[in-house]
């Protein structure tokens, strides 16, 4: 995993960028998130938020490969989104919760782009879409080394 970090780190330099990784990227989850708990499941297999559970244990086991730690951290985080998302699906509806996680998840790309135009660098993803998954994983190493874990 360090070699990701690492190599990650590299492509994020400037402040700016860094700020706006560290808004947007947690976003760009949730909408991830949001987006496939709308997406509909048989009754016979599951509840709404089914996919998105299901993608989430997937990340989680590549995280948990690359690291215990960091999955550990990233594991606690995204029970929280998921309970975020399961009220926001009771309160808003699928729909409105689709909408909105469209809108968000655009303008958290969007913010992203931003900070890669300040950077002077393109984003990692565009050489791997591994990095996808590294995102995440980069802030909550910084975000456990900031509290001594």
């Amino acid at each position: 995993m360090q070699r990701w970090l690492d190599s990650y780190s590299n492509d994020h330099q400037n402040p700016t960028n860094r700020l706006l990784h560290w808004i947007c990227v947690p976003l760009i989850v949730w909408c991830a998130i949001a987006m496939m708990w709308t997406i509909p499941v048989p009754p016979m297999i599951g509840r709404p938020g089914f996919w998105a559970v299901a993608a989430l244990v997937l990340a989680f086991a590549w995280y948990w490969k690359q690291s215990h730690r960091i999955a550990a951290g990233l594991f606690v985080a995204l029970v929280l989104l998921c309970l975020l998302t399961e009220f926001a699906y009771r309160t808003l509806g699928p729909h409105t919760l689709l909408l909105t996680g469209i809108g968000v998840f655009v303008v958290a790309w969007v913010g992203q782009f931003v900070g890669h135009a300040i950077e002077g660098r393109r984003p990692s993803f565009l050489t791997d879409l591994a990095y996808l998954l590294v995102g995440p994983a980069w802030l909550m190493d910084k975000l456990l080394r900031r509290i001594g874990v």
